[in-house]
């Protein structure tokens, strides 16, 4: 069977035969992409842990904020590390570059766990934190978005949305592995041994994890040939910068394509839970418990979602989705105060819309953007949009129902929902679409 790298009619590539893609190499691909939001989540989820640790001690919601503000600056390297990386993808390939972000992700994950705390080396221990954060980030903002991109190029036409799928799969995978190990080592040590030094074992899976996902990444097959790279003599097609240039305004829709999206989506799996945590003191077990059923329907709905963004059409699937989501933010407003039920009833309500949003966005994202530099505007779009909307939406969460004033949050999240759809519907008249239709 012959593979398709391009949807598009607009631009073509060479074959790439199947028996070319291992299924260790596909394994190698979604794991990687299941390690990296795993280690990336551990973090929101554990802010409440972590934070005491590595700042001055003090009131347990200031440090918990503390710790989600390192959280949000290591998304405003993703931009840095997807225009740098994601050129070196365009002009050279796509495997080193995956094999380069997986590395860094690892190794940056491991420091975490073996950290000295505040007590033992003072703001240090804040310093050192901070630069594993940006590490983090860098290799984060590569690694979304050309994972996905990398698995459309590599399926055959018409089933674009199930690679999507695929993709998003794993990347559930992580952010249940993450609910689901918080949750067993909460259970087990309790919160006491947890905020002492339980918070590590999580970090020591995901480097252990690591080690794993960089031997199967070395049967990666190589999606970019000779000719359709970037400013390649024997092609048409212009360098990167002025491919990204030429496709501006898909460039636009991208940042908030992604930016609402993951508004959403850390609202949902960082800052809901820490306000519970922090402000409201529900018990950490049972918030991890809650957030475990939330990963497990992200999982198994990823799946379903692909195969439903190829049988009703990608973009269809996409506008309806990101529709649902202006009413749905709403339901945040449920949970003000303390009762557990109201934070399971927000949590799992809000679960099917959040889920169909976080399989198309990738998607959609990819197919704004030709191949030639789809790796570069992809990325710089994708580690935009989170650090502006991504990173700061749990930290603005927390911090607005500090302020008395939480229901600005969700206004916030539906403006960027339905900006999204706009640009969306825009670009695909004006700058066209080159893959997943």
């Amino acid at each position: 069977m012959t593979v398709y790298a391009e949807a598009s009619p607009q631009q073509t590539s060479s074959p790439v035969t199947r028996k070319s893609l291992p299924r260790k190499a596909m394994y190698g691909l979604g794991l990687g992409n299941t390690l990296e939001w795993y280690d990336w989540q551990i973090f929101g989820l554990l802010a409440a842990f972590i934070g005491p640790q590595f700042f001055a001690p003090g009131d347990p919601v200031s440090a918990t904020l503390s710790a989600l503000a390192v959280f949000a600056v290591g998304f405003a390297v993703r931009p840095l590390g997807g225009v740098v990386l994601g050129m070196v993808a365009d002009r050279i390939g796509r495997r080193t570059v995956m094999l380069l972000s997986i590395s860094m992700m690892a190794i940056s994950t491991l420091v975490i766990a073996i950290l000295p705390t505040y007590e033992q080396i003072g703001v240090w221990a804040g310093v050192i934190l901070l630069i594993t954060r940006l590490v983090q980030g860098i290799s984060t903002g590569i690694e979304a978005p050309l994972s996905t991109a990398y698995a459309v190029e590599l399926s055959p036409k018409g089933r674009e949305g199930r690679a999507a799928g695929f993709m998003s799969f794993f990347v559930n995978i992580g952010i249940l592995l993450a609910s689901l190990t918080s949750f067993f080592t909460s259970l087990t040590l309790g919160t006491d041994a947890m905020m002492q030094w339980g918070w590590r074992l999580p970090f020591f899976f995901g480097a252990a994890l690591g080690v794993l996902v960089i031997y199967m990444r070395r049967a990666l097959p190589e999606s970019l040939h000779e000719e359709e790279k970037a400013g390649a003599p024997d092609t048409e097609e212009p360098g990167v910068w002025r491919g990204v240039r030429k496709h501006w305004v898909g460039l636009l829709a991208i940042l908030f394509v992604v930016g609402a999206a993951q508004a959403y989506n850390y609202a949902w799996n960082v800052g809901l839970p820490n306000l519970a945590r922090s402000a409201y003191h529900e018990g950490s077990t049972t918030v991890f418990a809650i957030t475990s059923i939330l990963g497990a329907i992200l999982v198994v709905g990823s799946l379903i979602t692909g195969r439903m963004a190829d049988k009703w059409k990608a973009s269809r699937v996409f506008v309806i989705a990101r529709l649902l989501a202006i009413p749905s933010v709403f339901l945040m407003l449920m949970y003000t105060g303390p009762g557990i039920g109201g934070f399971a009833a927000v949590i799992l309500g809000g679960s099917v819309v959040l889920v169909l949003n976080m399989t198309m966005y990738n998607l959609v994202s990819t197919s704004l953007m030709p191949k030639y530099c789809r790796a570069t505007g992809v990325a710089l779009g994708y580690g935009v949009a989170v650090a502006l909307f991504g990173g700061t939406a749990s930290y603005l969460l927390v911090w607005l129902q500090q302020q008395g004033i939480s229901w600005m949050f969700p206004v916030y999240v539906a403006v960027l929902s339905a900006i999204s759809v706009v640009l969306y519907l825009v670009a695909r008249r004006t700058s066209g679409t080159f893959a997943a239709e």
